[in-house]
């Protein structure tokens, strides 16, 4: 590290867990965020403050107006902008020594290529067709995946990767079988949602890549974090393997 690196990162340096070598470890390190929307702001701001050496950047959208109530990395002068740009320009002015790479929507086609260049990948999308496509993807590529979703006002919060213990540890589609039907589902954009909502998951989501990278503290992996904004309580719950789960047998995770 340079001596202005030193500086930046002083207050993990001092951390027993992170030292100097976990700080290296972040340095070097390369993940994926899916999403730069409320989820995603303080998932990649968090990241980049944090001195992840590479982060890709993967969403198709502009900012609208109707995003910046919760999504705290874009500007009123980015209404108009792609999303993957304007975060690109953002995390440049917070942190220069932190690489940005933009990605289009990960699809079918080239999910397995994008991820393949990445240590870990974290989503915070809106569709459960996209997270079942980062599921395959990471379970093929043995890449941890952190999920986060909100609603209204409440999140959730879960790691996958169950190639760590197979059989044990469940892959995202141990957790959701199936698609929910259209009105089961929460959508923001018809429900609405409590922006300061978003912005406590995406710091959690960015905490658990965090400790993924550095190995330290207790993964979620194997639980199911839930937050109540408005009775301000957490709650978590234990998610198990599906023994017939399509992805995880598909690719040897049983």
């Amino acid at each position: 590290m340079t001596p202005e690196e030193r500086e930046r990162y002083a207050r993990h340096i001092l951390l027993r867990e992170v030292g100097g070598q976990g700080q290296q470890k972040l340095i070097a390190a390369r993940v994926l965020v899916v999403g730069a929307g409320g989820l995603g702001s303080p998932i990649l701001s968090y990241l980049a403050a944090a001195g992840v050496g590479t982060i890709g950047i993967s969403d198709s959208d502009a900012v609208s107006l109707s995003n910046l109530q919760r999504q705290i990395l874009f500007r009123t002068e980015d209404v108009g902008r792609e999303k993957t740009a304007a975060a690109k320009d953002a995390l440049a002015q917070l942190n220069p020594h932190v690489k940005v790479v933009t990605h289009p929507r990960i699809t079918q086609e080239n999910a397995q290529e994008i991820i393949a260049a990445y240590d870990l990948v974290v989503e915070g999308v809106d569709n459960f067709a996209a997270r079942y496509v980062l599921n395959r993807a990471c379970l093929v590529a043995e890449k941890p995946l952190v999920s986060a979703a909100v609603g209204r006002f409440e999140g959730q919060l879960a790691t996958f990767k169950p190639f760590a213990q197979p059989g044990v540890l469940p892959c995202y589609r141990c957790f959701v079988p199936e698609e929910p039907p259209r009105d089961q589902q929460v959508n923001c954009a018809e429900e609405g949602v409590l922006g300061a909502v978003t912005g406590v998951m995406g710091t959690l989501a960015a905490m658990e890549v965090l400790k993924e990278l550095l190995s330290i503290g207790d993964s979620l992996a194997g639980r199911l974090m839930i937050y109540d904004g408005l009775s301000a309580s957490f709650r978590t719950v234990r998610l198990n393997a599906d023994p017939a789960c399509p992805d995880c047998s598909a690719h040897g995770s049983k």
